[in-house]
Parts: C-alpha cells; sequence; structure tokens
C-alpha cells in the first residue's frame, strides 16, 4: 500500500510538470508529440489494411514496415525507405514506427494475431519469446539468394537461429557502459569518474558542490538490474543464467541488491520515486538528464545518439569505462542489439527480403541507415560505413569498448516481457519495492528470484 500511495503522488507531481512543460514546449517536444500521433496513425492504418493491401490501385507490390527509435533513427530510415522505393518502382513500402515506451506490448498482439508488419524490427529476445517453435518468422535461409548472408559472421547467424530457422538478421552487437556529462562534472571539479571509487565520491561532491538535485548517475528500474548483473559478474566471475538455470544464491542476488541500494544511499542515483516525479517516459525526455542535473547514464552502446542529441547546447557527452574495481572478473554482457525479420505470414516475402538486404548490404542503404541502429554487423555496410566517415564516433568508441571488455552473453529470458516491462515486470517490482523501502534486501532477492525461476520454468 505504501508504494502505491508514493507512486500516487508521484504520478501526481509528474503531471503537474508535463502540464507546465507543454505549456511552455519547445519545437522539439511539439515535434516528437506530432510523429507520436502519426505514428499512430500510421500503425492503426498499416494493420488495418495489410491483408487487403498485397497490390496498390496502380499495381505495386505493397510491404509493410516496422520499427521503434529516436526521431534520429525514425529520420534515416524513412530516408532509406524512400531510397529503396525510388530503386524497386514496382514496390510500395508502408511504413509504421515509433518510441519504445509500449511498443513491446503492440508487437506482443500483432505476433499473436498474425497482423505484424511484413518486415519487422525484432529485439533479439522476441525470437523466442514470440517464435520459439518458428511460427512467427520466416526462415531467411531459404532467401539467401536475395539477403547476401555470407556478409555475416555465422556465430552471429547462430544467434538467430531457433526451431531449425534463422529468424532474424542482427543488425549489430551491443552492450551497456557509461556515458558522462563531462560538462557537469567539470561543474562539481571533479573528472568523470573511471572507477567505482570514484563515482560513489562523486555522489557527495555533488551534494556539497551543485545541490541535492545533482546526481552522477541516473538510472530507471530496468538499467538497475542491468547494472546490478554487470556488478554480479565482476565479483562472481559467473553469467547470470546459463543453461536455463540461475546461477546466483540468494545470498549473492541479496549481495547485489545491497549495491545497488548503496549508490542510492550514497547519493549517486536518485531514487525512483524521485525519477518518476520528474515527469518523463525516458531518461532522454527528462529536463534533468537535457540540462545536466543528472550527469551520467548506463545505456546501450547502440543508444548513445538518442542520449547525446537530447542534452541542451554546449555540454559535452563523452564515453567513460568500465570499473576495475568492480570486482575480480571483467562483468558486464553483450548481446544481438536488434535485428531485421519477415513475418511469416507476409504475402511478398520475396520482396521484403530485398528490403532486408538494401538496408543492410547495399551501399545506398547502408549510406542512408550509418550507425542508427549501431556498428553494423555486415562486413560491406561496415567497410562502406568506415570508408565513407559514416560511423558516429560517439557509438563506435563505446561498442570497441564493450566488445573489448564484455565476457559474458545474454540469455534471452533476461528480456522477457514478465521480467522487464513496465509497469508490470519483476524488475520493476523488486527495484521499486526496494527504493521505496517496501521490500527489505532479503525480500526483493527472494521476489527477484522467483521472478527469474518463473520466466525459466523452475
Amino acid at each position: 500500500m505504501m508504494k502505491k500511495t508514493k507512486k500516487f503522488v508521484a504520478f501526481l507531481m509528474a503531471s503537474t510538470m508535463v502540464f507546465s512543460m507543454a505549456a511552455c514546449g519547445t519545437s522539439k517536444s511539439d515535434s516528437a508529440t506530432t510523429d507520436a500521433t502519426a505514428n499512430d496513425s500510421a500503425t492503426e492504418t498499416t494493420d488495418a489494411t495489410k491483408d487487403a493491401a498485397e497490390t496498390s490501385a496502380d499495381g505495386k507490390t505493397v510491404i509493410t514496415f516496422s520499427w521503434w527509435g529516436g526521431d534520429s533513427r525514425h529520420e534515416a530510415t524513412i530516408a532509406a525507405v524512400d531510397k529503396f522505393m525510388e530503386l524497386n518502382p514496382d514496390i510500395e513500402v508502408q511504413t509504421s514506427f515509433g518510441a519504445w515506451d509500449g511498443w513491446e506490448e503492440k508487437m506482443a498482439t500483432s505476433f499473436a494475431t498474425s497482423t505484424a508488419s511484413d518486415v519487422t524490427q525484432i529485439n533479439w529476445n522476441w525470437i523466442t519469446s514470440f517464435s520459439s517453435d518458428g511460427s512467427a518468422f520466416a526462415d531467411l535461409n531459404q532467401y539467401s539468394s536475395i539477403i547476401d548472408l555470407t556478409q555475416f559472421d555465422q556465430s552471429k547467424l547462430d544467434l538467430c537461429t531457433v526451431a531449425d530457422k534463422l529468424q532474424a538478421i542482427p543488425v549489430s552487437m551491443t552492450g551497456r557502459i557509461f556515458y558522462w556529462n563531462k560538462t557537469t562534472f567539470e561543474k562539481a571539479g571533479i573528472s568523470v569518474p573511471t572507477s567505482l571509487e570514484e563515482l560513489k565520491k562523486a555522489g557527495e561532491t555533488f551534494k556539497t558542490v551543485l545541490g541535492d538535485e545533482y546526481y552522477p548517475l541516473v538510472v530507471g528500474e530496468y538499467d538497475r538490474m542491468v547494472l546490478m548483473v554487470y556488478y554480479l559478474e565482476s565479483v562472481y566471475g559467473k553469467p547470470w543464467v546459463e543453461n536455463g538455470e540461475l546461477q546466483y544464491t540468494a545470498e549473492e542476488v541479496q549481495t547485489g541488491l545491497e549495491f545497488i541500494q548503496s549508490l542510492e544511499d550514497d547519493h549517486v542515483i536518485p531514487s525512483v520515486e524521485t525519477v518518476t516525479g520528474d515527469g518523463a517516459d525516458s531518461i532522454d525526455k527528462n529536463p534533468k538528464w537535457m540540462g545536466g542535473v543528472y550527469a551520467g547514464i548506463f545505456e546501450w552502446d547502440s543508444s548513445a545518439t538518442k542520449m547525446q542529441s537530447a542534452l541542451t547546447e554546449g555540454q559535452e557527452f563523452v564515453v567513460g569505462d568500465y570499473f576495475k574495481d568492480m570486482g575480480d572478473y571483467q562483468g558486464g554482457f553483450s548481446k544481438v542489439s536488434l535485428g531485421f525479420a519477415i513475418s511469416e505470414s507476409a504475402k511478398n516475402k520475396e520482396a521484403c527480403a530485398k528490403l532486408i538486404n538494401f538496408l543492410l548490404n547495399e551501399e545506398e542503404g547502408i549510406k542512408l541507415m550509418a550507425s542508427e541502429r549501431g556498428i553494423p554487423l555486415s562486413k560491406t555496410g561496415l567497410q562502406v560505413c568506415t570508408d565513407n566517415n559514416l560511423l558516429n564516433a560517439t557509438v563506435a568508441e563505446a561498442n570497441s569498448k564493450v566488445l573489448a571488455w564484455t565476457q559474458f552473453s545474454l540469455d534471452p529470458t533476461f528480456e522477457d516481457a514478465k521480467l522487464k516491462n513496465n509497469p508490470d515486470g519483476i524488475y520493476y517490482d523488486v527495484m521499486q519495492g526496494l527504493s521505496y523501502g517496501d521490500y527489505d534486501l532479503a525480500a526483493a532477492a527472494t521476489a527477484l528470484i522467483e521472478g527469474v525461476n518463473g520466466v525459466l520454468g523452475n
């Protein structure tokens, strides 16, 4: 009851803040609102007309394509789709796109009802979540005469092979790493942290020099879970889940949760209640991140552009380092960032395959897509981007650090909707309960272990 009461108060604070922001909104937020409205309309239209619009009035083959992301990804992808249609005048591509918030739930419904877009940008775990039997996505091996699979290392294709079907083409590999707003740290009179010890000292410095509302790091509930696993893997040197089994004892999980709570206690990260009260759907939309009040994040390397572009003018965004004093091991994991899949229900799979190959393996598409979905796994894609200086320098630096450091792979169940969905997932329940004081460490560890084992079927 206490958590619900506090969350309601935070919701009222958020509502007030959102209203205030709307009253004095910028052109950037207005654009985002317009995009969201347009995207919702596009999605509804695409889903409603999918079966009826296999060919357009002028005889073109019609395919649908959906993805999520930030504004820069939307712009790049739309430009690439337009170029594809220019080069393939017999194919019409209808697009739908939006932000991540709520997107997975929408896609889950579309997969369950066979109304998903023909070509879909998918999260890696969607293969096992929605198509463990191979029913949702087509086997792309059957379209190897169109999609040049030789551009991808077989080990990466294997990560997307489930039920003996290549169910997606992996676009990039990704992992979590620290990013810092160097300008705010300079304002506090210190350098960006290169160790856990320095990060904890920064919490006190921010509080005394800049004020109570300033924090060197901000992490949401899911971010806390990823950061905790990074810490545990650094301390104990074993993956979170392996062969369908949780590898950590209740005592070890409690140690990880204690680490997260210590960051809040030491003024390194704001409480969940504080972040909720900021009134933003995501950290990149949070005014405190935009203005440098929150000066650090622990994010996917492929999200660097979105987080950097959200900052107000005059702030320096830099890639951080992994903390060697976390433990004796190199904790943290990498995974397939995302992939492109063809729905099994698609009527024109050859046209879909042409679009995917264009976006990933053909020069015109590669140049327009660049590194909006991370550093390309396609050999040609990487070469074209490198030769034409198209890689975002920040993303490239972050990705190279991730792949050089991380020693563990991510089990796809880690991102199961029952665990990571907001607000009903286990991660959210546990991290909110701990932050609000509704769970002590032992109760939080028990709830997390039971939730994970439930998803694993143990």
